[in-house]
């Protein structure tokens, strides 16, 4: 099915309107609308923005294909958007979007879209390709550029051929990526080197193709023979056969996910991560052909997963400990806001005891919000053991939190819960790894038992030594000695004097403001959700507060000296007013990689005096998520605010001072 087929002439605009990326969905989904594929524009763009929610479609290099599977659609079809000026999609590489196709697809379909991805995904990647649709002057101009690319891709003919023998269904499903990928013939010597390669992203989409494009065509290029296979969400294409595997001089391996490497044991392989597929294949071909690369040594015949370069015992660390703070998080925030809302529905007069619960309507709320508030730390650990585990390792780590939490240990005799082994977030953190290798312990050993009983391993060993054991460790050995060293934390950071505090809520409004949502700004973040449950409800004001002030503080510098900034900037920078204000600190990324040396130490200075203004006035905040829609629990509110204004002022004024008035003919230009 050729891409033409599908886009028709109401659903494209040239002329698109920049603004925050909702508004650009509605725009495309707006257009989808006017060709007649969609029965309920609504739920329609309801599976576009639930799609969005699992991971931005914003692929990087100007470019997003939003895309939704549905039964409010009644044919596949294409809509697509140019925004000259660019548009914020939370692109992947956090600049600006200013090319735009959206897909929908019929709920009964079988997975079309996403031949229409990895396509289109492809053909975006030649650049002039992308500045010829960028430039085109009408719709038929647009349509004729896409055209004449397929044609020089897949050849006339042969889509001829394709149209003529393939019934509809046929066509939407077929796969012109194992032609494009496996089978293209390069005209080479007979001694040419062979290499393979394998690419795998998370989402399986757009990154997976544009790695294995970018591979095959440098390979092309230097009389390579090379051939590519592809883990898609459409399931792998193009498998590497024993034989290729066999022959082959070096394989290079582009994933960000587990891919079947013990297949290519004793082989010389490269790991890198997908995007090194996509930036720099000729570096990789080169490497792959110098003869120096290191022989690959499969584990036992498993499996093995890699991200890349070589893991580092750091970054494995944090890539366990983000994936229990990201599903903890829901439960935190949720419970969180409603704990808050109880305190503020309730009359403290009535009994101060029992603040929080004394009314129906404030008791509701407060229930239901340590309901979820309770499941913070067992959701930690268990997802923490998820991830080194896989899923053996949740229910074991899931318990480990709960024991954590309720502070179960051996006392007078007996095992039972006791304010003394509360070991609270540490516990839980400790839970969340000491379960997940307990478990990976157990999967390498139970590896040995004989085939009959490799089924039991899942239902019946992996459960019960695993809880047996975290049962033993946790009871005996972790809830004291750490229950011990929460308890001392607790007490230091209650004793802290002014001065103390006022330091540090500096040091943790700057970390937000670093690196905008790295491992900075997941430290200090993790560190504020942290102290909540421990009752130090100022710190997380600090750390929200931090968080705000860099978006808002760039938005002011875009508005009132508007000569620093390209026109695009001044456009995105309207959009960081509001994510700002809902402490979205990601909305400072864009200008940050632009120009770091200036607007990340304009961003920390803010943020920090924020932070120190915050603990200085006393600002609590028991809502871990909110911005400026939970201002109204925040305790001393008019001062909160009042350290907002002046935190995102001095960003302001930093920004003015450092960023030099540019030349006015670049203010046109888009953001680099």
């Amino acid at each position: 099915m050729r891409i033409t087929d599908l886009l028709k002439k109401e659903g494209i605009e040239l002329h698109g309107k920049p603004g925050t990326k909702q508004q650009t969905i509605d725009q495309i989904t707006e257009l989808m609308n006017k060709t007649g594929n969609l029965k309920d524009v609504k739920a329609y763009k309801k599976a576009v923005e639930k799609r969005e929610e699992e991971g931005t479609t914003g692929i990087g290099d100007g470019i997003a294909i939003p895309h939704g599977k549905s039964s409010a659609v009644k044919y596949p079809g294409l809509a697509a958007m140019v925004i000259k000026e660019g548009t914020d999609y939370d692109s992947m590489d956090g600049k600006p979007t200013n090319l735009i196709f959206e897909i929908a697809v019929p709920e009964n379909s079988n997975d079309e879209h996403l031949e229409m991805l990895s396509n289109l995904s492809m053909m975006l990647m030649d650049t002039n390709f992308r500045d010829n649709l960028l430039n085109a002057k009408d719709v038929d101009e647009f349509l004729n550029v896409i055209n004449e690319k397929e044609q020089e891709r897949f050849g006339e003919e042969e889509l001829k051929k394709e149209d003529k023998d393939l019934d509809p269904i046929e066509k939407g499903i077929m796969d012109l990526n194992e032609k494009e990928m496996g089978l293209r013939e390069v005209s080479a010597a007979q001694d040419a080197p062979r290499l393979l390669g394998v690419t795998a992203c998370p989402t399986g989409i757009a990154h997976t193709y544009m790695a294995a494009e970018a591979l095959t065509n440098t390979a092309a290029e230097k009389g390579i023979v090379m051939k590519v296979e592809t883990n898609g969400s459409g399931g792998t294409k193009n498998k590497l056969t024993p034989e290729e595997i066999a022959n082959a001089d070096a394989i290079i391996v582009a994933a960000d996910k587990k891919v079947d490497t013990a297949r290519f044991n004793g082989k010389p392989v490269i790991q890198v991560p997908v995007k090194d597929g996509i930036s720099r294949p000729e570096e990789l071909i080169e490497e792959a052909l110098s003869g120096q690369v290191p022989i690959f040594v499969s584990e036992g015949g498993t499996t093995v997963e890699f991200t890349g370069e070589k893991e580092s015992v750091g970054r494995k660390i944090y890539k366990d400990l983000m994936n229990g703070v990201s599903n903890m998080l829901p439960f935190v925030i949720g419970g969180g806001i409603l704990i808050a809302i109880s305190f503020l529905l309730d009359d403290y007069s009535i009994d101060p005891s029992s603040y929080g619960s004394n009314t129906p309507v404030a008791a509701f709320f407060n229930t239901v919000g340590n309901g979820a508030f309770g499941f913070m730390l067992p959701v930690l650990a268990g997802y923490i053991a998820m991830s080194i585990a896989d899923r053996p390792g949740f229910m074991p780590g899931f318990v480990g939190g709960f024991i954590a939490r309720d502070g179960i240990i051996f006392t007078d005799g007996t095992v039972q819960a006791s304010a003394a082994g509360v070991s609270g977030f540490l516990g839980a953190l400790v839970a969340g790894f000491l379960c997940g290798y307990i478990v990976y312990g157990l999967e390498k050993l139970f590896d040995k038992l004989p085939d009959s009983l490799q089924g039991t391993r899942p239902t019946l060993l992996y459960p019960v030594f695993g809880l047996l054991l975290t049962g033993v460790c946790m009871i005996f050995i972790i809830n004291p000695p750490v229950a011990w060293l929460n308890t001392a934390l607790t007490n230091f950071l209650r004793s802290m004097g002014g001065t103390s505090k006022i330091l540090l809520g500096a040091i943790l409004g700057g970390m937000m403001a670093i690196d905008m949502g790295g491992p900075f700004n997941k430290a200090a973040y993790v560190f504020g959700t942290a102290m909540l449950a421990d009752g130090q409800y100022d710190i997380m004001a600090a750390v929200m507060i931090g968080g705000m002030c860099p978006p808002i503080g760039i938005a002011l510098a875009s508005t009132f000296f508007k000569n620093r900034f390209t026109e695009a900037e001044r456009q995105a920078g309207i959009t960081n007013y509001i994510m700002g204000l809902c402490f979205i600190t990601e909305g400072a990324i864009p200008f940050a990689a632009s120009d770091p040396a200036r607007v990340i130490p304009s961003c920390v200075l803010g943020s920090a005096v924020a932070g120190a203004l915050s603990m200085a006035f006393g600002a609590t905040l028991m809502a871990p998520h909110g911005g400026i829609f939970v201002f109204p629990v925040v305790g001393n509110p008019i001062m909160y605010v009042v350290a907002l204004i002046v935190g995102s002022v001095v960003t302001m004024a930093a920004l003015a001072v450092l960023k030099k008035p540019i030349k006015e003919e670049s203010k046109v230009k888009a953001t680099a």
